[in-house]
């Protein structure tokens, strides 16, 4: 990825990925994800979203929003099949990471499922683990609730 940039959840840039996103999940799931979302959400100081691009393309995406309590939700974490392999996750991974702390949260959690072994892998190998189960699949048996402290930085003003 040449360049991870902030962007509004209802950017160009990223509408496409998430239609993207929401077809594998159709593949995987047998449905879109329907957690209500709002552009909003992701906004500073609600939370962040940030677009990787390779040769000006959009090609990675993730963001982050706030659930109060110092904790903060992972979501529409996803990198094009074409330029899966190399490192795009774990480098929005370590973006939306630093971007929650400079935000203020102490902890970020997200949601999956068992039918998701490479984002378990993801997640796990990054330091994420078993945390009470939220959210609106919290009565799923399939889905698996990981997360992660974070370390105090700075603002991010």
């Amino acid at each position: 990825m040449s360049a991870l940039e902030i962007r509004r959840f209802d950017h160009p840039d990223v509408v496409p990925l998430v239609e993207r996103l929401q077809a594998e999940y159709v593949r995987i799931y047998g449905g879109p994800d329907d957690t209500p979302t709002d552009a909003s959400e992701f906004a500073p100081p609600a939370g962040g979203f940030g677009v990787g691009y390779a040769d000006g393309a959009a090609v990675a995406m993730g963001g982050w929003r706030h659930l109060g309590g110092g904790r903060a939700e992972l979501k529409r974490m996803y990198v094009a099949d074409e330029h899966r392999g190399r490192g795009h996750s774990r480098a929005v991974l370590r973006w939306l990471e630093a971007d929650a702390a400079a935000g203020g949260v102490a902890e970020l959690v997200l949601e999956t499922n068992e039918r998701h072994p490479a984002a378990l892998a993801l997640y796990r190998s990054a330091g994420y683990a078993r945390v009470a189960s939220f959210g609106l699949h919290v009565d799923d048996p399939r889905s698996v609730h990981l997360g992660r402290a974070l370390p105090a930085v700075g603002d991010r003003s």
